[in-house]
Protein backbone atom coordinates (compact mmCIF):
# COMPACT_ATOMS: atom_id res chain seq x y z
CA UNK A 1 0.00 0.00 0.00
CA UNK A 2 1.62 3.47 -0.79
CA UNK A 3 1.71 5.47 2.01
CA UNK A 4 -0.30 9.07 2.11
CA UNK A 5 1.76 12.35 1.10
CA UNK A 6 2.25 14.26 3.94
CA UNK A 7 3.81 18.04 4.40
CA UNK A 8 5.54 19.10 7.39
CA UNK A 9 3.94 21.72 9.68
CA UNK A 10 4.92 25.52 9.27
CA UNK A 11 5.99 28.00 11.03
CA UNK A 12 2.40 29.53 12.69
CA UNK A 13 0.80 26.08 11.68
CA UNK A 14 0.05 23.31 14.89
CA UNK A 15 1.63 20.46 14.84
CA UNK A 16 0.36 16.86 13.85
CA UNK A 17 -1.49 15.12 16.91
CA UNK A 18 0.27 11.50 17.32
CA UNK A 19 0.81 8.60 20.09
CA UNK A 20 4.45 7.46 20.05
CA UNK A 21 6.42 5.18 22.05
CA UNK A 22 8.92 6.76 24.65
CA UNK A 23 11.78 5.79 26.73
CA UNK A 24 9.15 7.30 29.65
CA UNK A 25 6.19 5.46 27.80
CA UNK A 26 3.32 6.09 25.58
CA UNK A 27 3.10 9.58 25.20
CA UNK A 28 0.39 11.48 23.23
CA UNK A 29 2.37 14.09 21.63
CA UNK A 30 2.47 17.07 21.48
CA UNK A 31 -1.22 17.00 23.61
CA UNK A 32 0.35 15.51 26.82
CA UNK A 33 2.73 18.60 26.97
CA UNK A 34 -0.17 21.27 26.61
CA UNK A 35 0.79 24.65 28.69
CA UNK A 36 4.68 24.00 27.85
CA UNK A 37 7.37 25.07 25.38
CA UNK A 38 8.77 21.74 23.83
CA UNK A 39 11.72 21.25 21.75
CA UNK A 40 11.34 18.21 19.48
CA UNK A 41 14.92 17.35 17.43
CA UNK A 42 15.53 14.35 16.03
CA UNK A 43 18.82 12.36 15.60
CA UNK A 44 20.23 10.25 12.58
CA UNK A 45 20.95 7.27 15.18
CA UNK A 46 21.93 5.55 18.37
CA UNK A 47 25.27 4.61 19.03
CA UNK A 48 26.56 7.60 17.10
CA UNK A 49 29.28 9.54 17.90
CA UNK A 50 28.15 12.84 17.21
CA UNK A 51 24.63 12.01 18.43
CA UNK A 52 25.95 11.46 21.74
CA UNK A 53 27.90 14.56 22.14
CA UNK A 54 24.39 15.99 21.46
CA UNK A 55 22.35 14.45 23.77
CA UNK A 56 25.34 14.85 26.89
CA UNK A 57 25.00 18.43 25.75
CA UNK A 58 21.55 18.88 26.17
CA UNK A 59 21.23 16.73 29.29
CA UNK A 60 23.99 19.46 30.58
CA UNK A 61 21.53 22.12 29.67
CA UNK A 62 18.46 20.13 30.78
CA UNK A 63 17.98 22.32 34.13
CA UNK A 64 18.17 25.58 31.95
CA UNK A 65 15.37 24.27 29.52
CA UNK A 66 13.15 23.56 32.57
CA UNK A 67 13.36 26.91 33.49
CA UNK A 68 11.83 28.02 30.68
CA UNK A 69 9.09 25.76 31.02
CA UNK A 70 10.73 23.48 28.05
CA UNK A 71 10.24 19.60 28.05
CA UNK A 72 12.69 18.06 25.50
CA UNK A 73 11.97 14.95 23.32
CA UNK A 74 14.20 13.09 21.26
CA UNK A 75 13.96 11.34 18.15
CA UNK A 76 15.42 8.31 16.01
CA UNK A 77 13.67 5.76 13.64
CA UNK A 78 15.28 3.44 16.22
CA UNK A 79 13.34 0.97 18.31
CA UNK A 80 12.68 1.48 22.48
CA UNK A 81 15.11 -0.92 23.57
CA UNK A 82 17.79 0.57 21.36
CA UNK A 83 17.34 3.79 22.86
CA UNK A 84 17.15 2.26 26.50
CA UNK A 85 20.68 0.52 26.10
CA UNK A 86 22.29 4.17 24.40
CA UNK A 87 20.96 5.71 28.00
CA UNK A 88 22.06 3.34 29.76
CA UNK A 89 25.94 3.09 28.16
CA UNK A 90 25.84 6.95 28.31
CA UNK A 91 25.18 7.03 32.36
CA UNK A 92 27.55 3.85 32.79
CA UNK A 93 30.26 5.17 30.55
CA UNK A 94 30.11 9.20 30.62
CA UNK A 95 28.00 9.35 34.17
CA UNK A 96 25.55 11.57 31.83
CA UNK A 97 21.95 10.88 33.32
CA UNK A 98 19.55 11.43 30.38
CA UNK A 99 16.58 12.83 32.17
CA UNK A 100 14.03 13.37 29.15
CA UNK A 101 11.74 11.02 26.77
CA UNK A 102 13.41 9.51 23.10
CA UNK A 103 10.31 8.99 21.37
CA UNK A 104 11.13 5.14 19.42
CA UNK A 105 10.22 6.49 15.48
CA UNK A 106 10.37 2.75 14.65
CA UNK A 107 7.77 3.06 11.53
CA UNK A 108 8.72 6.43 10.36
CA UNK A 109 5.26 8.21 11.19
CA UNK A 110 6.53 11.16 13.14
CA UNK A 111 9.49 11.19 10.99
CA UNK A 112 7.07 11.75 7.63
CA UNK A 113 5.04 14.15 9.42
CA UNK A 114 7.64 16.03 10.37
CA UNK A 115 9.85 16.18 7.10
CA UNK A 116 12.81 14.46 8.52
CA UNK A 117 13.97 11.71 6.39
CA UNK A 118 16.65 12.55 4.37
CA UNK A 119 16.26 11.45 1.29
CA UNK A 120 20.15 11.00 0.20
CA UNK A 121 20.57 9.08 3.69
CA UNK A 122 18.07 6.10 3.50
CA UNK A 123 15.55 5.73 6.38
CA UNK A 124 18.07 7.81 8.77
CA UNK A 125 16.52 11.10 10.25
CA UNK A 126 18.09 14.19 9.67
CA UNK A 127 19.25 16.46 13.21
CA UNK A 128 16.15 18.66 13.28
CA UNK A 129 15.04 20.90 15.65
CA UNK A 130 11.26 21.77 16.22
CA UNK A 131 10.29 24.62 19.03
CA UNK A 132 6.39 24.51 19.61
CA UNK A 133 4.76 26.38 22.28
CA UNK A 134 2.59 25.46 25.05
CA UNK A 135 -0.40 26.16 22.50
CA UNK A 136 1.10 23.19 19.60
CA UNK A 137 2.51 26.05 17.38
CA UNK A 138 5.05 25.01 15.77
CA UNK A 139 7.74 28.55 16.24
CA UNK A 140 11.24 27.92 14.69
CA UNK A 141 12.45 25.20 12.90
CA UNK A 142 16.60 24.72 12.93
CA UNK A 143 17.84 21.51 10.44
CA UNK A 144 21.61 20.46 10.28
CA UNK A 145 23.23 17.88 8.15
CA UNK A 146 24.64 14.30 9.60
CA UNK A 147 28.13 15.96 9.52
CA UNK A 148 27.56 19.08 12.15
CA UNK A 149 26.22 18.76 15.87
CA UNK A 150 24.35 21.24 16.72
CA UNK A 151 24.70 24.24 18.91
CA UNK A 152 22.57 23.42 21.60
CA UNK A 153 22.76 27.06 23.36
CA UNK A 154 21.76 28.77 19.87
CA UNK A 155 18.43 26.80 20.86
CA UNK A 156 18.16 27.90 24.46
CA UNK A 157 18.49 31.57 23.00
CA UNK A 158 15.65 30.85 20.69
CA UNK A 159 13.05 29.84 23.17
CA UNK A 160 14.38 32.44 25.23
CA UNK A 161 13.80 35.25 22.60
CA UNK A 162 10.16 33.70 21.16
CA UNK A 163 8.96 34.07 24.69
CA UNK A 164 10.58 37.61 25.43
CA UNK A 165 8.64 38.36 21.95
CA UNK A 166 5.76 36.84 23.30
CA UNK A 167 4.98 38.53 26.53
CA UNK A 168 6.38 42.27 25.41
CA UNK A 169 5.13 42.34 21.83
CA UNK A 170 8.68 43.03 20.90
CA UNK A 171 11.46 42.08 17.87
CA UNK A 172 14.69 40.72 18.61
CA UNK A 173 18.17 41.71 17.14
CA UNK A 174 20.45 39.58 15.79
CA UNK A 175 22.89 38.01 18.54
CA UNK A 176 20.54 38.71 21.59
CA UNK A 177 21.36 39.48 23.92
CA UNK A 178 24.45 40.21 22.79
CA UNK A 179 24.14 42.72 19.86
CA UNK A 180 26.21 44.85 18.19
CA UNK A 181 24.05 47.78 18.22
CA UNK A 182 21.79 47.46 20.96
CA UNK A 183 22.89 45.00 23.49
CA UNK A 184 20.08 43.22 25.49
CA UNK A 185 17.38 45.79 24.88
CA UNK A 186 14.62 44.56 22.11
CA UNK A 187 12.85 46.31 18.72
CA UNK A 188 9.70 47.88 18.74
CA UNK A 189 7.95 47.17 15.74
CA UNK A 190 8.07 49.73 13.03
CA UNK A 191 5.89 52.29 13.28
CA UNK A 192 2.80 51.96 10.32
CA UNK A 193 1.94 55.45 10.30
CA UNK A 194 2.32 58.49 10.32
CA UNK A 195 1.31 59.87 13.39
CA UNK A 196 3.04 56.96 15.34
CA UNK A 197 6.58 57.32 13.70
CA UNK A 198 5.72 61.66 15.16
CA UNK A 199 5.05 59.80 17.90
CA UNK A 200 7.87 57.34 18.48
CA UNK A 201 10.83 60.44 17.81
CA UNK A 202 8.32 62.25 20.66
CA UNK A 203 9.09 59.57 23.16
CA UNK A 204 12.45 59.04 22.26
CA UNK A 205 12.97 63.07 22.72
CA UNK A 206 11.45 62.23 26.53
CA UNK A 207 13.76 59.01 26.69
CA UNK A 208 10.65 57.21 26.66
CA UNK A 209 12.45 54.50 24.33
CA UNK A 210 15.55 54.44 22.01
CA UNK A 211 15.57 55.42 18.68
CA UNK A 212 18.10 55.53 15.47
CA UNK A 213 15.08 56.67 13.74
CA UNK A 214 11.50 56.09 13.71
CA UNK A 215 11.58 52.89 12.18
CA UNK A 216 14.55 51.66 14.49
CA UNK A 217 13.18 52.24 18.12
CA UNK A 218 14.43 49.72 20.71
CA UNK A 219 13.87 49.59 24.57
CA UNK A 220 15.06 47.65 28.05
CA UNK A 221 12.79 45.11 28.91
Amino acid sequence: MAMEPTRMPLLGEKVPSVKVKTTHGVINFPDDFKGKWVVLFSHPADFTPVCTTEFVAFQRRYEEFQKLNVQLIGLSIDQVFSHIKWVEWIKEKLGVEIKFPIIADDTGEVARKFGMIHPGKGTNTVRAVFIIDPNGVLRAIFYYPQEVGRNIDEILRTVRALQVSDQHGVAIPANWPNNELIGSKVIIPPADSEKLARERLERAARKEIECYDWWFCYKSV
